[in-house]
């Protein structure tokens, strides 16, 4: 029987953290995996987001969890906006109509075993307002975020529309994180 102690979070997002918090998870080890997230010619966003996931995985003594998060209009992957110019262009494409975010989700076991998932979730944005996207961008919240925003933060008062799982469009689709820890043997002390 293992415990928490064995978890590893193969991410330095505070908000992954903060999840597998909500679900009384506290990893023993953080990691930030440092990988090429360079999407591959023509890759869609769905394979993109489960080779990310597993790309961050690593062989450790403990189950190691890997997610990544890719916010999607169309077949095209939008960015992780490190811009101001960049997360406005997300924004003002996603202004007004629906997009998927898809969570790719890897889990590998103390004895090499991997299960893995790709949660897909469908937002849909209000019409906004320059004067919105203007405040937005002077919060500084989208900095680093897919798509140029965060779900959880400001930019709730953006969506009028969520089908899927909450959670994985923050970071860590946590009903699947927990199953697949049970189906691979984790138990909680």
């Amino acid at each position: 029987m293992t415990n928490s102690a064995n978890v590893i979070l193969a991410s330095a997002s505070p908000r992954r953290l903060a999840l597998l918090r909500q679900i009384g998870i506290e990893p023993a080890q953080i990691f930030a995996p440092d990988i090429d997230e360079t999407p591959l010619p023509a890759e869609l966003p769905r394979p993109y987001a489960a080779r990310m996931a597993a790309a961050k995985l690593r062989p450790a003594d403990g189950f190691t969890i890997a997610a990544d998060t890719v916010v999607a209009a169309g077949r095209r992957i939008l960015p992780k906006a490190e811009t101001p110019a960049q997360a406005e262009r997300c924004l003002k494409l996603l202004s007004g109509r629906r997009h998927r975010v898809f969570t790719g989700l890897a889990i590998r076991a103390p004895d090499g075993r991997v299960a893995s998932r790709v949660v897909a979730s469908v937002v849909g944005f209000a019409p906004l307002d320059n004067a919105e996207i203007e405040a937005y961008l002077a919060s500084g919240e989208w900095q680093g975020k897919a798509g140029g925003y965060a779900i959880q933060g400001r930019a709730a008062a953006f969506i009028d529309f969520l089908s899927g799982s909450y959670s994985a469009v923050v970071g860590l689709p946590l009903c699947e994180t927990s199953r697949l820890l049970r189906g691979l043997g984790y138990h909680r002390a």
